[in-house]
Protein backbone atom coordinates (compact mmCIF):
# COMPACT_ATOMS: atom_id res chain seq x y z
CA UNK A 1 0.00 0.00 0.00
CA UNK A 2 1.33 3.41 -0.98
CA UNK A 3 2.15 5.89 1.77
CA UNK A 4 -0.36 8.77 1.73
CA UNK A 5 1.08 12.16 0.75
CA UNK A 6 -0.14 15.36 2.36
CA UNK A 7 0.08 18.77 0.71
CA UNK A 8 -0.05 22.08 2.58
CA UNK A 9 -0.74 25.68 1.60
CA UNK A 10 -1.54 29.05 3.12
CA UNK A 11 -5.08 30.37 2.80
CA UNK A 12 -6.69 33.26 4.68
CA UNK A 13 -3.60 33.50 6.89
CA UNK A 14 -3.97 29.90 7.98
CA UNK A 15 -2.09 26.73 7.13
CA UNK A 16 -4.29 24.21 5.29
CA UNK A 17 -3.64 20.58 4.37
CA UNK A 18 -5.21 17.74 2.38
CA UNK A 19 -4.36 14.36 0.87
CA UNK A 20 -2.62 14.44 -2.53
CA UNK A 21 -4.22 12.26 -5.22
CA UNK A 22 -2.52 11.26 -8.49
CA UNK A 23 -3.17 8.02 -10.37
CA UNK A 24 -0.17 8.82 -12.57
CA UNK A 25 2.01 9.01 -9.44
CA UNK A 26 2.91 12.62 -10.21
CA UNK A 27 4.75 14.26 -7.31
CA UNK A 28 2.78 16.80 -5.26
CA UNK A 29 3.32 20.46 -6.15
CA UNK A 30 5.86 22.30 -4.03
CA UNK A 31 3.94 25.58 -4.13
CA UNK A 32 0.16 26.02 -4.04
CA UNK A 33 -1.71 29.29 -4.33
CA UNK A 34 -5.50 29.62 -4.00
CA UNK A 35 -7.06 31.45 -6.98
CA UNK A 36 -10.55 32.34 -8.18
CA UNK A 37 -12.49 33.60 -11.19
CA UNK A 38 -10.73 36.95 -11.16
CA UNK A 39 -7.39 35.50 -12.32
CA UNK A 40 -6.76 36.08 -16.03
CA UNK A 41 -5.79 33.20 -18.28
CA UNK A 42 -2.42 34.74 -19.23
CA UNK A 43 -1.48 35.09 -15.58
CA UNK A 44 -2.60 31.54 -14.81
CA UNK A 45 -0.60 30.17 -17.73
CA UNK A 46 2.50 32.05 -16.55
CA UNK A 47 2.09 30.71 -13.02
CA UNK A 48 1.70 27.14 -14.31
CA UNK A 49 4.84 27.43 -16.46
CA UNK A 50 6.77 28.72 -13.44
CA UNK A 51 5.73 25.72 -11.33
CA UNK A 52 3.10 27.41 -9.20
CA UNK A 53 0.10 25.14 -8.63
CA UNK A 54 -3.26 26.93 -8.45
CA UNK A 55 -6.00 25.69 -6.14
CA UNK A 56 -9.36 26.71 -7.56
CA UNK A 57 -11.77 28.68 -5.37
CA UNK A 58 -14.48 29.71 -7.82
CA UNK A 59 -17.27 28.41 -10.02
CA UNK A 60 -16.47 24.87 -11.29
CA UNK A 61 -17.46 25.56 -14.90
CA UNK A 62 -15.17 28.58 -14.90
CA UNK A 63 -12.33 26.31 -13.78
CA UNK A 64 -12.93 24.21 -16.89
CA UNK A 65 -12.92 27.36 -19.03
CA UNK A 66 -9.60 28.41 -17.49
CA UNK A 67 -8.11 24.99 -18.20
CA UNK A 68 -9.22 25.26 -21.82
CA UNK A 69 -7.69 28.74 -22.05
CA UNK A 70 -4.37 27.43 -20.71
CA UNK A 71 -4.54 24.58 -23.22
CA UNK A 72 -4.96 27.06 -26.08
CA UNK A 73 -1.91 28.99 -24.92
CA UNK A 74 0.12 25.77 -24.91
CA UNK A 75 -1.03 25.10 -28.48
CA UNK A 76 -0.24 28.64 -29.60
CA UNK A 77 3.26 28.34 -28.20
CA UNK A 78 3.99 25.32 -30.40
CA UNK A 79 1.98 26.15 -33.53
CA UNK A 80 2.70 29.86 -33.84
CA UNK A 81 6.49 30.30 -33.73
CA UNK A 82 8.06 33.72 -34.07
CA UNK A 83 8.59 34.77 -37.69
CA UNK A 84 12.33 35.12 -37.17
CA UNK A 85 12.52 31.40 -36.37
CA UNK A 86 10.22 30.18 -39.15
CA UNK A 87 12.93 29.37 -41.67
CA UNK A 88 15.03 27.56 -39.12
CA UNK A 89 12.00 25.61 -37.94
CA UNK A 90 11.12 24.53 -41.49
CA UNK A 91 14.71 23.46 -42.16
CA UNK A 92 14.75 21.45 -38.94
CA UNK A 93 11.45 19.74 -39.74
CA UNK A 94 12.75 18.74 -43.18
CA UNK A 95 15.60 16.72 -41.66
CA UNK A 96 14.00 15.35 -38.51
CA UNK A 97 13.69 11.55 -38.33
CA UNK A 98 10.45 9.75 -37.39
CA UNK A 99 12.09 8.59 -34.15
CA UNK A 100 13.08 12.15 -33.23
CA UNK A 101 9.57 13.33 -34.11
CA UNK A 102 8.09 10.69 -31.81
CA UNK A 103 10.28 11.67 -28.86
CA UNK A 104 9.59 15.37 -29.43
CA UNK A 105 5.88 14.60 -29.54
CA UNK A 106 6.03 12.65 -26.28
CA UNK A 107 8.09 15.39 -24.66
CA UNK A 108 5.50 17.98 -25.67
CA UNK A 109 2.67 15.78 -24.35
CA UNK A 110 4.42 15.32 -21.01
CA UNK A 111 5.04 19.06 -20.73
CA UNK A 112 1.44 19.75 -21.68
CA UNK A 113 0.20 17.38 -18.98
CA UNK A 114 2.53 18.97 -16.41
CA UNK A 115 1.32 22.49 -17.22
CA UNK A 116 -2.39 21.62 -17.24
CA UNK A 117 -1.85 19.59 -14.07
CA UNK A 118 -1.04 22.79 -12.18
CA UNK A 119 -4.73 23.68 -11.92
CA UNK A 120 -6.06 21.89 -8.83
CA UNK A 121 -9.44 21.31 -7.23
CA UNK A 122 -10.40 20.11 -3.77
CA UNK A 123 -12.69 17.18 -3.04
CA UNK A 124 -14.29 16.42 0.30
CA UNK A 125 -13.53 13.12 2.01
CA UNK A 126 -16.65 11.61 0.39
CA UNK A 127 -15.74 12.82 -3.11
CA UNK A 128 -17.90 15.94 -3.32
CA UNK A 129 -16.87 19.17 -5.05
CA UNK A 130 -17.48 22.31 -2.93
CA UNK A 131 -18.03 24.56 -5.94
CA UNK A 132 -20.95 26.25 -7.64
CA UNK A 133 -22.17 24.44 -10.78
CA UNK A 134 -20.09 21.36 -9.89
CA UNK A 135 -21.20 17.92 -11.09
CA UNK A 136 -21.77 14.94 -8.81
CA UNK A 137 -18.49 13.04 -9.12
CA UNK A 138 -18.85 10.63 -6.21
CA UNK A 139 -19.59 7.53 -8.28
CA UNK A 140 -16.88 8.36 -10.83
CA UNK A 141 -14.26 8.87 -8.10
CA UNK A 142 -15.23 5.68 -6.28
CA UNK A 143 -14.89 3.82 -9.57
CA UNK A 144 -11.38 5.19 -10.16
CA UNK A 145 -10.03 5.56 -6.63
CA UNK A 146 -12.12 3.21 -4.47
CA UNK A 147 -14.20 4.03 -1.42
CA UNK A 148 -12.60 6.42 1.05
CA UNK A 149 -11.69 5.42 4.60
CA UNK A 150 -9.89 8.63 5.54
CA UNK A 151 -11.72 11.80 6.61
CA UNK A 152 -9.16 14.07 4.91
CA UNK A 153 -10.08 16.20 1.94
CA UNK A 154 -8.35 15.47 -1.35
CA UNK A 155 -6.38 17.70 -3.72
CA UNK A 156 -6.31 16.50 -7.32
CA UNK A 157 -5.54 18.15 -10.65
CA UNK A 158 -8.60 19.24 -12.58
CA UNK A 159 -7.12 17.48 -15.60
CA UNK A 160 -7.09 14.13 -13.80
CA UNK A 161 -10.57 14.63 -12.38
CA UNK A 162 -11.99 15.38 -15.83
CA UNK A 163 -10.30 12.19 -17.06
CA UNK A 164 -11.93 10.25 -14.23
CA UNK A 165 -15.34 11.67 -15.15
CA UNK A 166 -14.86 10.89 -18.85
CA UNK A 167 -13.67 7.34 -18.14
CA UNK A 168 -16.68 6.70 -15.93
CA UNK A 169 -19.02 7.79 -18.71
CA UNK A 170 -17.25 5.34 -21.04
CA UNK A 171 -17.60 2.67 -18.37
CA UNK A 172 -21.33 3.26 -18.02
CA UNK A 173 -21.96 3.43 -21.75
CA UNK A 174 -19.53 0.71 -22.74
CA UNK A 175 -17.99 -0.07 -26.12
CA UNK A 176 -20.06 -2.01 -28.62
CA UNK A 177 -18.12 -5.00 -29.98
CA UNK A 178 -19.72 -6.14 -33.22
CA UNK A 179 -17.90 -9.48 -33.15
CA UNK A 180 -19.49 -10.26 -29.77
CA UNK A 181 -22.85 -8.70 -30.49
CA UNK A 182 -22.46 -7.24 -27.03
CA UNK A 183 -20.85 -4.46 -25.02
CA UNK A 184 -17.50 -4.36 -23.20
CA UNK A 185 -17.25 -1.98 -20.24
CA UNK A 186 -13.72 -0.59 -19.81
CA UNK A 187 -12.59 0.70 -16.42
CA UNK A 188 -10.50 3.75 -15.59
CA UNK A 189 -6.87 3.00 -16.38
CA UNK A 190 -7.69 -0.06 -18.54
CA UNK A 191 -7.19 0.26 -22.29
CA UNK A 192 -10.53 0.54 -24.06
CA UNK A 193 -11.03 -1.76 -27.09
CA UNK A 194 -11.91 1.07 -29.44
CA UNK A 195 -9.55 -0.10 -32.20
CA UNK A 196 -11.64 -2.89 -33.62
CA UNK A 197 -9.26 -4.16 -36.30
CA UNK A 198 -7.32 -6.40 -33.92
CA UNK A 199 -10.56 -7.86 -32.53
CA UNK A 200 -11.73 -8.60 -36.06
CA UNK A 201 -8.48 -10.43 -36.80
CA UNK A 202 -8.86 -12.72 -33.78
CA UNK A 203 -12.48 -13.34 -34.68
CA UNK A 204 -11.81 -14.38 -38.29
CA UNK A 205 -8.58 -16.41 -38.25
CA UNK A 206 -9.34 -20.14 -38.74
CA UNK A 207 -9.21 -22.06 -35.48
CA UNK A 208 -9.22 -25.86 -35.32
CA UNK A 209 -9.21 -28.30 -32.40
CA UNK A 210 -8.71 -25.68 -29.70
CA UNK A 211 -9.83 -27.01 -26.33
CA UNK A 212 -7.62 -24.86 -24.08
CA UNK A 213 -6.49 -21.29 -24.76
CA UNK A 214 -4.54 -18.64 -22.87
CA UNK A 215 -5.13 -14.89 -23.32
CA UNK A 216 -1.96 -13.16 -22.12
CA UNK A 217 -2.50 -9.65 -20.71
CA UNK A 218 -6.27 -9.74 -21.11
CA UNK A 219 -7.06 -6.10 -20.19
CA UNK A 220 -10.83 -5.73 -20.49
CA UNK A 221 -11.14 -9.44 -21.30
CA UNK A 222 -12.36 -8.75 -24.84
CA UNK A 223 -10.15 -11.29 -26.64
CA UNK A 224 -10.91 -14.00 -24.08
CA UNK A 225 -14.59 -13.29 -24.70
CA UNK A 226 -14.09 -13.59 -28.47
CA UNK A 227 -12.44 -17.00 -28.00
CA UNK A 228 -15.27 -18.10 -25.71
CA UNK A 229 -17.88 -17.02 -28.26
CA UNK A 230 -16.00 -18.99 -30.89
CA UNK A 231 -16.47 -22.11 -28.79
CA UNK A 232 -13.25 -22.60 -26.82
CA UNK A 233 -14.30 -24.48 -23.69
CA UNK A 234 -11.44 -23.51 -21.37
CA UNK A 235 -9.69 -20.13 -21.46
CA UNK A 236 -7.25 -18.78 -18.91
CA UNK A 237 -6.92 -15.01 -19.14
CA UNK A 238 -3.90 -13.54 -17.34
CA UNK A 239 -3.42 -10.03 -16.03
CA UNK A 240 -1.35 -8.38 -13.31
CA UNK A 241 -2.83 -4.88 -13.13
CA UNK A 242 -5.41 -4.76 -10.29
CA UNK A 243 -7.82 -2.51 -12.19
CA UNK A 244 -7.72 -4.78 -15.24
CA UNK A 245 -8.28 -7.92 -13.16
CA UNK A 246 -11.50 -6.46 -11.76
CA UNK A 247 -12.54 -5.09 -15.16
CA UNK A 248 -11.97 -8.39 -17.02
CA UNK A 249 -13.84 -10.41 -14.38
CA UNK A 250 -16.82 -8.05 -14.52
CA UNK A 251 -16.97 -8.19 -18.32
CA UNK A 252 -16.64 -11.96 -18.50
CA UNK A 253 -19.42 -12.37 -15.95
CA UNK A 254 -21.73 -9.89 -17.69
CA UNK A 255 -21.22 -11.69 -21.01
CA UNK A 256 -22.07 -15.05 -19.48
CA UNK A 257 -18.68 -16.66 -20.15
CA UNK A 258 -17.67 -17.34 -16.54
CA UNK A 259 -17.91 -21.12 -17.05
CA UNK A 260 -15.40 -20.93 -19.92
CA UNK A 261 -13.04 -18.12 -18.88
CA UNK A 262 -10.96 -17.92 -15.72
CA UNK A 263 -9.17 -14.62 -15.07
CA UNK A 264 -5.99 -15.08 -13.03
CA UNK A 265 -3.37 -12.77 -11.56
CA UNK A 266 -0.13 -13.59 -13.35
CA UNK A 267 2.81 -11.91 -15.05
CA UNK A 268 2.39 -13.17 -18.62
CA UNK A 269 1.80 -16.94 -18.37
CA UNK A 270 -0.31 -18.79 -15.78
CA UNK A 271 1.47 -21.15 -13.40
CA UNK A 272 2.37 -24.71 -14.37
CA UNK A 273 -0.86 -26.10 -12.91
CA UNK A 274 -2.66 -24.65 -15.93
CA UNK A 275 -0.95 -27.17 -18.21
CA UNK A 276 -0.42 -26.56 -21.92
CA UNK A 277 -2.61 -24.63 -24.33
CA UNK A 278 -3.67 -25.35 -27.90
CA UNK A 279 -3.81 -21.62 -28.57
CA UNK A 280 -2.09 -18.70 -26.83
CA UNK A 281 -3.11 -15.15 -27.78
CA UNK A 282 -1.29 -11.95 -26.87
CA UNK A 283 -1.93 -8.34 -27.83
CA UNK A 284 0.94 -6.50 -26.09
CA UNK A 285 1.36 -2.71 -26.01
CA UNK A 286 2.58 -1.77 -29.46
CA UNK A 287 5.21 0.90 -28.78
CA UNK A 288 8.57 0.07 -27.15
CA UNK A 289 9.00 3.26 -25.14
CA UNK A 290 9.21 4.36 -21.53
CA UNK A 291 5.95 4.41 -19.59
CA UNK A 292 5.74 7.63 -17.59
CA UNK A 293 2.76 6.58 -15.50
CA UNK A 294 0.96 3.33 -14.57
CA UNK A 295 -1.74 4.05 -17.16
CA UNK A 296 0.94 4.38 -19.88
CA UNK A 297 1.61 0.63 -19.65
CA UNK A 298 -1.51 0.04 -21.76
CA UNK A 299 0.24 1.78 -24.68
CA UNK A 300 3.98 1.52 -24.06
CA UNK A 301 6.06 -1.61 -23.56
CA UNK A 302 9.45 -0.43 -22.22
CA UNK A 303 12.28 -2.21 -24.06
CA UNK A 304 9.64 -4.56 -25.56
CA UNK A 305 9.69 -6.49 -22.29
CA UNK A 306 6.18 -7.95 -22.60
CA UNK A 307 6.59 -8.77 -26.29
CA UNK A 308 9.89 -10.55 -25.70
CA UNK A 309 8.51 -12.33 -22.63
CA UNK A 310 5.53 -13.63 -24.56
CA UNK A 311 7.73 -14.96 -27.37
CA UNK A 312 10.31 -16.46 -25.00
CA UNK A 313 7.70 -18.41 -23.03
CA UNK A 314 5.48 -19.51 -25.89
CA UNK A 315 7.38 -22.69 -26.82
CA UNK A 316 7.15 -24.21 -23.33
CA UNK A 317 3.45 -23.46 -22.89
CA UNK A 318 2.12 -24.71 -26.22
CA UNK A 319 0.63 -28.18 -26.65
CA UNK A 320 1.78 -30.30 -29.59
CA UNK A 321 0.58 -28.65 -32.82
CA UNK A 322 -0.45 -25.62 -30.79
CA UNK A 323 -0.33 -22.05 -32.11
CA UNK A 324 0.54 -18.67 -30.71
CA UNK A 325 -1.26 -15.60 -32.05
CA UNK A 326 0.67 -12.36 -31.70
CA UNK A 327 -1.34 -9.24 -32.52
CA UNK A 328 0.99 -6.33 -33.25
CA UNK A 329 1.02 -3.04 -35.13
CA UNK A 330 4.05 -2.03 -37.18
CA UNK A 331 3.74 1.62 -36.06
CA UNK A 332 6.92 1.17 -34.00
CA UNK A 333 8.78 0.26 -37.20
CA UNK A 334 7.57 3.36 -39.03
CA UNK A 335 8.63 5.47 -36.04
CA UNK A 336 12.11 3.92 -35.99
CA UNK A 337 11.59 2.38 -32.54
CA UNK A 338 11.96 -1.22 -33.74
CA UNK A 339 12.87 -2.89 -37.02
CA UNK A 340 11.05 -5.77 -38.64
CA UNK A 341 14.31 -7.74 -38.63
CA UNK A 342 14.53 -7.35 -34.85
CA UNK A 343 11.06 -8.82 -34.45
CA UNK A 344 11.93 -11.73 -36.74
CA UNK A 345 15.14 -12.33 -34.77
CA UNK A 346 13.21 -12.46 -31.47
CA UNK A 347 10.77 -14.95 -32.99
CA UNK A 348 13.59 -17.17 -34.24
CA UNK A 349 15.56 -16.91 -30.97
CA UNK A 350 12.46 -18.15 -29.10
CA UNK A 351 12.45 -21.33 -31.23
CA UNK A 352 9.41 -20.25 -33.22
CA UNK A 353 8.46 -19.77 -36.83
CA UNK A 354 5.71 -17.85 -38.57
CA UNK A 355 2.97 -19.96 -40.16
CA UNK A 356 1.12 -16.99 -41.57
CA UNK A 357 0.95 -13.20 -41.18
CA UNK A 358 -2.48 -11.68 -41.64
CA UNK A 359 -2.62 -7.91 -42.13
CA UNK A 360 -5.28 -5.24 -41.84
CA UNK A 361 -5.29 -1.45 -42.01
CA UNK A 362 -6.44 0.57 -38.99
CA UNK A 363 -9.60 2.65 -39.27
CA UNK A 364 -9.17 4.95 -36.27
CA UNK A 365 -9.40 8.70 -36.77
CA UNK A 366 -5.71 9.46 -36.18
CA UNK A 367 -4.69 7.37 -39.18
CA UNK A 368 -6.59 9.89 -41.35
CA UNK A 369 -5.66 13.08 -39.48
CA UNK A 370 -3.01 14.99 -41.45
CA UNK A 371 -2.58 17.46 -38.57
CA UNK A 372 -1.38 14.74 -36.21
CA UNK A 373 2.40 15.13 -35.56
CA UNK A 374 2.85 11.40 -36.23
CA UNK A 375 0.59 11.29 -39.28
CA UNK A 376 3.26 10.12 -41.74
CA UNK A 377 3.94 7.03 -39.64
CA UNK A 378 0.29 6.44 -38.73
CA UNK A 379 -0.80 6.61 -42.38
CA UNK A 380 1.48 3.66 -43.17
CA UNK A 381 0.50 1.57 -40.14
CA UNK A 382 -0.58 -2.04 -40.55
CA UNK A 383 -1.94 -4.26 -37.79
CA UNK A 384 -0.97 -7.90 -38.09
CA UNK A 385 -1.79 -11.24 -36.53
CA UNK A 386 1.23 -13.55 -36.57
CA UNK A 387 0.36 -17.23 -36.41
CA UNK A 388 3.32 -18.82 -34.67
CA UNK A 389 4.32 -22.41 -34.05
CA UNK A 390 7.31 -24.21 -32.53
CA UNK A 391 10.07 -24.39 -35.16
CA UNK A 392 11.24 -27.76 -36.40
CA UNK A 393 14.72 -28.73 -35.30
Amino acid sequence: METPITVTWQEKDKSQSARWQSVANNPPPKKIKPINDTLKADAAYKMACEGMAMLWRGDFQNAKHLSQAISRRIDNRTTKPKAVNKAAKEAREATITPKEQFHLYRKSQIERARTLGMLLVELSSDYKLPYDRAPDVQAACEHAYGKRQSKENIIVSLRELLGVIGAYEWHKKGVEIAELGATIYPSYGVYSPVRGEYIDLVNKVPMNNVSVAFDIGTGTGVLAAILAKRGVKKIIATEQEPRALVCANENINKLGFASQVKVVNANLYPNDDAGLADLIVCNPPWLPAKANSPIDHAIYDPESKMLKGFLAGLKTHLAIKGEGWLILSDLAEHLGLRTHDELNDWIAAAGLEVIEKIDTKPHHSKSQDASDPLHVARSKEVTSLYRLKVAKL
